[in-house]
């Protein structure tokens, strides 16, 4: 039998140095970084882009949320670097200083994708619901689904049950960011769509907001991707655990 604590010999090569859950997690990693450059140095390339329309994010967050008969969603500025979001509770689209005030292609795309989410929100887009119902369980889940688990595993066998709680509340940490993919894949095509359909954006410039957009795109695989392999390697760790 194995020290309390302690996992089972074949169990640790899947997650330790040379296993293959190690290299999954050094994958995922490399992805997130390149995820997070190509998103900075893609903003950071089409906000130095003028948009031919003279227009500022906010302003274009305004008119086509007037175009699509949304009246009842405010548009407002938010501290932070690429701090955009739609908030469904407040019914607020809150825009940061380098999109709300720039009038780049990059502001008009990050504006547009956000104006999107409102767009989901009034059509009652089911994915959007959906991964609104379960924020608060991923809130948990993050939170508490981890430290459960490890707390069981100090614990070792009488601590199995603290490890099966922390992995399914994590669980729903790995719902959340799948079900984001959709969510944010479908407001960037509207985004697009709808800055075509309206002229605020030429067909040269559509494609610098698809370059964005893309780029921001891949934060959200990379995190899904990462949440794939904690989750893995939760349960690698169970199942060495369990053969103590």
């Amino acid at each position: 039998m194995m020290p309390r604590g302690k996992i089972a010999p074949g169990g640790a090569r899947m997650f330790f140095f040379g296993g293959p859950l190690f290299w999954l997690a050094v994958a995922s990693f490399l992805f997130a970084l390149w995820a997070q450059y190509k998103v900075w140095s893609t903003f950071n390339r089409y906000s130095r882009v003028p948009a031919s329309s003279g227009l500022t994010g906010a302003e274009v967050a305004e008119r086509i949320l007037r175009y699509s008969g949304v009246m009842d969603v405010r548009v407002e500025p938010v501290q932070g670097m690429l701090s955009d979001h739609y908030d469904p509770h407040a019914r607020t689209l809150r825009l940061s200083p380098p999109v709300y005030h720039s009038a780049s292609v990059a502001a008009l795309g990050v504006a547009a994708h956000e104006v999107g989410h409102a767009l989901q929100h009034k059509e009652q887009y089911a994915p959007l619901a959906l991964r609104n119902a379960i924020v608060p369980v991923a809130g948990i889940g993050s939170q508490l689904g981890i430290w459960l688990f490890f707390i069981g595993m100090i614990l070792g066998r009488s601590g199995g049950w603290l490890m099966d709680l922390g992995i399914l509340l994590f669980l729903g940490v790995v719902a959340f960011t799948l079900i984001t993919l959709p969510v944010e894949f479908d407001a960037s095509r509207r985004a697009v769509q709808v800055l075509q359909a309206h002229g605020l954006v030429t067909p040269r410039e559509a494609e610098g907001v698809r370059a964005v957009l893309g780029a921001a795109a891949m934060t959200y695989v990379a995190a899904a991707a990462s949440a794939i392999v904690e989750l893995l390697r939760l349960l690698a760790i169970r199942h060495a655990s369990r053969e103590e």
